[in-house]
């Protein structure tokens, strides 16, 4: 089992002096997928015979790689733990995620993470399973993910999220009346003393930027809609109490987050190019039902 790609080198690749490693490089393959590729009896090759990466490549060479993966992730144990495909390709896995799913396994969480329920959804289909999730989100935090199916899609994907090439959009209830719209550019840190709670610091923080425009004001609260311009933990959840609206159901950050049973934040879409295609892609999950009934 594995994944195979055919590349044509273009006359102006020629014209860098490239070798077959940097040619693969300008390509996404990261040093570990080349140093994998290498250690495979017919990992690359150029028109039609194995290739040393040192190899010099010219204008209408064809090199072919070959990914091979068959070992499954460790430590995670399949198990049915729902969540809906929104997309899936050869490369590429888009899932809408529920509340109350944290992503990975920890202490406590073996068996109930998305992390288990792709592995459970990939051992039905008999395929091998590597857990590579792109964009997290937290434990109840609902909708969109990308999870890349082969290392390649992963250190194209990864490459992009620090690049800020992937886009995404929340949507969100937050008390009080918000401005229509809005910037909030403070930096986040870890709250002194405890191991997950975030804070606005401008003394110590990492700059943090938050976009948000009001969908709607409902009677205590309103409606929003927001995007990331960086992607710190709990950023949005931060931002939005740093500025006095805070998210419903925010135990961590709400001092008074109301009867609503979870911070009231959805990842509503994911806007990225294919990592192998170059298509430009948009996803789009609507709202989960609890969040709908907030507008009834």
């Amino acid at each position: 089992m594995g994944h195979r790609f055919t590349y044509v080198v273009s006359p102006e690749e020629e014209r860098e002096n490239l070798t077959v490693e940097w040619f693969l490089r300008r390509h996404g393959y990261s040093r570990h997928i080349i140093t994998g590729l290498k250690r495979t009896e017919d990992g690359i090759f150029r028109n039609g015979v194995r290739a040393w990466t040192s190899q010099a490549v010219h204008a209408g060479d064809v090199i072919e790689t070959h990914l091979v993966e068959t070992e499954p992730s460790d430590g995670i144990l399949p198990r049915p733990v729902p969540f809906s495909v929104v997309y899936e390709d050869d490369d590429i896995l888009v899932v809408d995620k529920p509340a109350d799913t944290p992503i990975h396994p920890s202490i406590g969480n073996y068996e109930n993470t998305l992390a288990n329920g792709i592995a459970w959804y990939f051992e039905q289909k008999g395929e091998p399973f590597v857990y590579r999730c792109i964009n997290r989100l937290d434990r109840d935090t609902t909708g969109l993910i990308v999870l890349a199916k082969h290392a390649l899609s992963a250190a194209v994907l990864s490459q992009a999220m620090r690049s800020r090439e992937i886009h995404r959009t929340y949507q969100a209830f937050a008390l009080g009346e918000t401005a229509a719209s809005g910037t909030i550019d403070a930096p986040i840190a870890r709250l002194n003393g405890s191991l997950i709670q975030r804070t606005v610091d401008f003394a110590s923080g990492e700059r943090s930027v938050t976009h948000y425009r009001t969908l709607a004001h409902c009677s205590v609260f309103s409606h929003l809609e927001l995007n990331l311009e960086t992607g710190r933990t709990h950023q949005i959840r931060v931002h939005m109490a740093y500025i006095g609206h805070p998210l419903l159901g925010d135990t961590l950050y709400n001092k008074t987050p109301g009867t609503f049973p979870r911070q009231a934040l959805h990842s509503a879409s994911l806007s990225f190019v294919h990592p192998i295609t170059g298509e430009p892609l948009n996803f789009h999950a609507p709202l989960p039902e609890d969040m709908q009934n907030l507008l009834t």
